[in-house]
């Protein structure tokens, strides 16, 4: 079956960075969409980050200039670089995964894939 398991996150100062990983069994990556949302407490799901099955990758607001999504296939693990974190930040981080569509799309929001991690928590104090 398909797995996917987060690590990475922690607790940090405003400015801090994180890296977070996401290794996946069961799927092979490099035929999959792939993408990072978060949840806080009280608000709904958020998309973080995503490739387009072209690769590029397509960010959440505020967040492109700050954040870089990166995958490596040989290890089938997905990465989300987080850099001058801040206080709004603090969510559970999911990493999650998608079959594209017959025409070889990923169409869905990043929010709507089918198979997520357990996430991992990422805590920005001010």
């Amino acid at each position: 079956q398909v797995r996917l398991v987060e690590s990475g996150g922690g607790s940090v100062p405003a400015g801090g960075s994180l890296r977070l990983s996401c290794v996946v069994s069961g799927f092979d990556i490099s035929a999959a969409c792939l993408g990072w949302l978060r949840q806080a407490p009280g608000h709904s799901r958020e998309a973080v980050a995503h490739f387009t099955r072209a690769g590029i990758a397509i960010y959440g607001d505020a967040m492109e200039d700050r954040f870089t999504i990166a995958q490596d296939y040989a290890l089938n693990t997905l990465y989300l670089q987080m850099n001058g974190l801040k206080p709004e930040d603090t969510a559970m981080y999911y990493c999650a995964i998608d079959r594209p569509s017959d025409a070889g799309t990923c169409y869905k929001a990043v929010t709507a894939y089918t198979w997520w991690g357990q996430g991992t928590q990422v805590t920005v104090s001010s």
